[in-house]
């Protein structure tokens, strides 16, 4: 409870009050509110859009780059598991303080600043103070990626992005990078996301020629496909009409598009794809697009 009053941060699960109680004959129980979360499902996590696993792990290295600069010193998580965690309007919030720890590792030499993982093992540098230089954050670092990173980064990602995406999975793997190079080249994915930037070197040209139907809707025509922000239709998130047309045009099934007025976290517009366009209805909200050659 203390240390949920005292990290206060966007991606800490956020204390709105606490009272002693009597309850079930044990006295002075004490009983914490906070906002309330859903469970990390990480099967579902990976049946979402890779916008929204993309969020996931960029809440994830806020929160590290938080802990590892708090007002408390660096914080490490001991108890590092996705069940510690919830999710708040799209936001992963660690929940669970009770195994947190400021104390960095003492050391006389290299040889004591040993982390053990299932998978790998490092030895951290012992300073001139006698303490296992970032030992706290470092750890923090690889459980996101054993965890996180490794599972919800890469896959589906835009392909001009993959290989920033790779570097960052192995470069937190192999803990190359700290927590402040980590976090500044996950906002530099944002950035390349949310500007469209990562659109420039890729092939725009369009195959087929549409035409655009102003304040139009398709109610039905609906097709599946995956990842969809929308279980029984094709949903997705475009930066502009141009990237829409491309998306288009790779689904051979896609005939038309409806532009909603609908965004997502990052600003990018919801796109539904059809698969004909027979029964088109008035819609003030929505423009329709309509493939007229192939």
């Amino acid at each position: 409870m203390i240390l949920l009053q005292r990290l206060r941060h966007a991606n800490v699960l956020q204390l709105y009050g606490y009272c002693y109680q009597d309850s079930n004959d044990i006295p002075d129980t004490l009983t914490t509110i906070t906002e309330l979360g859903s469970p990390l499902e990480m099967i579902q996590l990976l049946q979402t859009s890779w916008e929204d696993r993309f969020r996931i792990c960029l809440s994830l290295v806020r929160l590290l780059h938080y802990l590892a600069h708090s007002p408390l010193g660096s914080v490490t998580l001991l108890d590092f598991r996705p069940r510690q965690f919830v999710i708040v309007d799209g936001e992963l919030k660690v929940t669970d303080l009770d195994d947190a720890s400021i104390e960095e590792s003492s050391c006389t030499s290299n040889s004591d600043c040993f982390m053990e993982f299932p998978a790998r093992n490092f030895t951290l540098p012992c300073s001139v103070e006698g303490r296992c230089q970032s030992m706290n954050e470092k750890r923090n670092l690889y459980n996101a990626y054993r965890f996180f990173f490794t599972y919800l980064l890469p896959h589906s990602a835009p392909s001009s992005l993959k290989p920033l995406l790779d570097k960052i999975v192995n470069a937190t793997g192999e803990l190359h990078w700290g927590i402040d190079e980590t976090a500044a080249q996950l906002e530099r994915v944002l950035n390349l996301y949310k500007s469209g930037e990562y659109l420039q070197n890729t092939t725009r040209m369009p195959k087929a020629e549409y035409r655009r139907v102003p304040e139009a809707f398709i109610p039905d025509e609906n097709y599946k496909c995956w990842p969809s922000y929308h279980h029984k239709g094709c949903l997705l998130s475009v930066f502009d009409v141009n990237e829409a047309i491309e998306i288009c045009d790779s689904y051979s099934q896609c005939k038309a598009f409806v532009l909603t007025n609908q965004t997502t976290w990052t600003g990018r517009q919801l796109v539904f794809f059809k698969m004909a366009s027979t029964h088109i209805m008035p819609d003030p909200d929505k423009i329709t697009y309509v493939k007229v050659t192939d």
